[in-house]
């Protein structure tokens, strides 16, 4: 204990007010490991979209794709449910409907959509769509929950959207029709998992953020594992084998990975910030498409991602 002089007399000061230097670097040290997280988890997030391209090269389809993608995560997410629901109260019927549904809606339509419209359109323009996912929450926001949306907010959601049509308009120039097609079903991926996100949150603040990840997901893996059974014959559970170490390597680094990830993020820094760090997300894909797919880097790409970065961060910025 020790004894510090003001204007009123001396008062004592508690031991943890002597250790400030260690709780400053302390705090220094959880920021820095937040936006490491968060910036790894976006790159990681972004290797998915160049992954499935590779997968497409030998021969596959979106339903095959996705099969394996969720069957080797299958056991990675259950395990994260478990552990994020040990010492916890079990689910409830209603619990277990919302799971389903957020399940359903939040990561195996989005998946599937987003996996589909690979098949048409580059992984940057993939990318800069799926990104579009903030001014998704704010439109939904406006449209289903009558929040009101200021002037500077719709700015931001213009910009982002004139961002992607720039992109879009070049693709479409130089790849024909599919483009419009591939577009739309990566759009419909990003506004199921704005629906998920919105619908999402009071579960979340019932059951976790971790453990409604979880077992969501779990039933999403469920939910693909069961797909190919439906519309293929069970011989399309075979595939080259170069298909499946690239599937190991989705399920594990760019799917769980990263999702675990972000979510640390969250837990060091917020939200917000974790968001903002996203942004290296679209930049990395480009990166990668270019270099190991050979997709077209040109101006119009440059200029439509700018945008599109620009607008969520104002978004973010303005919220």
């Amino acid at each position: 204990m020790s004894r510090r002089a003001t204007l009123g007399g001396t008062v004592r000061l508690q031991d943890s007010e002597l250790t400030t230097p260690a709780v400053g670097a302390a705090e220094s040290s959880r920021l820095w490991h937040g936006l490491a997280l968060a910036t790894l988890g976006a790159i990681a997030f972004s290797g998915k979209a160049i992954l499935a391209k590779l997968m497409y090269r030998h021969g596959v389809d979106a339903v095959q794709v996705l099969f394996w993608r969720m069957a080797l995560a299958l056991p990675l997410f259950l395990a994260l449910a478990w552990w994020a629901g040990r010492g916890k109260r079990a689910f409830t019927r209603r619990d277990w409907f919302s799971v389903i549904g957020l399940g359903f809606c939040g990561y195996y339509l989005a998946s599937l959509l987003d996996f589909i419209g690979l098949m048409h359109v580059t992984a940057s323009l993939e990318r800069l769509i799926l990104y579009l996912n903030p001014t998704l929450v704010l439109l939904i926001s406006m449209f289903a929950l009558g929040r009101r949306i200021s002037a500077r907010q719709a700015l931001a959601t213009a910009l982002s959207y004139v961002g992607v049509l720039i992109v879009f308009g070049q693709e479409l120039r130089f790849e024909g029709a599919d483009v419009a097609l591939g577009s739309a079903l990566v759009f419909g991926s990003a506004l199921s998992y704005a629906i998920y996100l919105v619908a999402s949150g009071e579960v979340v603040r019932r059951l976790g953020a971790l453990r409604l990840t979880g077992a969501a997901t779990s039933v999403a893996c469920l939910f693909a594992i069961a797909q190919l059974f439906v519309l293929r014959p069970a011989s399309a559970a075979i595939v080259p084998e170069p298909v499946l170490w690239l599937s190991l390597t989705n399920a594990v680094f760019t799917t769980f990975a990263p999702v675990v990830m972000v979510m640390m993020a969250i837990e060091r820094i917020g939200a917000t910030l974790a968001a903002q760090c996203g942004m290296v997300g679209p930049m990395s894909t480009i990166a990668l498409g270019v270099l190991l797919l050979g997709e077209p880097f040109t101006g119009w790409v440059v200029m439509g991602t700018l945008l599109v970065l620009l607008g969520v961060w104002l978004l973010a910025k303005w919220r």
